[in-house]
């Protein structure tokens, strides 16, 4: 993390997949927005509901240099999260069930999105799963990096 913070070079090459193994990186697509709602509608107090979306924004920006670096990210800081407010992401998620997260989601795509957002719409498929798969798949990688003790950069591109 600190040669990211000393040099936006380094920072490009993490942002670029070139600097960590394929299996230390998480894309989540636009489900984090959604994941957020969620969470909010199954009714997890706002302590927890602020950990939560540390584990997706972050706590703060990586190196404002990579601003200005000709591939940077488009109009997102890069964030981070140190160790330790990694583990405690990865308690808050913990806490939720993958089941928990289905049984929040109206079964009606309408009442879905009005609860969840309009991008809901979109989906094809079955959304109480996909959304419980998407937190299980964010869970289980929080609970790794954690257990590794390892920072976490994000970004949205």
């Amino acid at each position: 993390m600190s040669d990211c913070r000393d040099s936006a070079a380094e920072l490009d090459k993490l942002c670029s997949f070139r600097s960590a193994p394929s299996a230390d990186y998480l894309d989540l697509n636009w489900w984090p927005n959604t994941l957020k709602r969620t969470w909010a509608l199954i009714g997890v107090d706002a302590q927890s509901l602020e950990v939560l979306h540390r584990g997706f924004d972050g706590v703060e920006e990586v190196n404002p240099a990579y601003r200005d670096h000709p591939n940077t990210i488009f109009e997102h800081p890069v964030t981070a999260l140190e160790p330790d407010q990694v583990a405690e992401v990865a308690n808050a998620l913990r806490a939720i069930t993958p089941e928990r997260v289905h049984a929040a989601v109206p079964v009606q795509r309408d009442e879905a999105a009005a609860a969840l957002g309009a991008s809901v719409r979109d989906v094809v498929g079955d959304l109480a799963a996909l959304l419980s798969e998407q937190h299980d798949i964010l869970r289980n990688f929080y609970d790794e990096a954690a257990h590794r003790r390892l920072a976490m950069v994000m970004w949205w591109d």
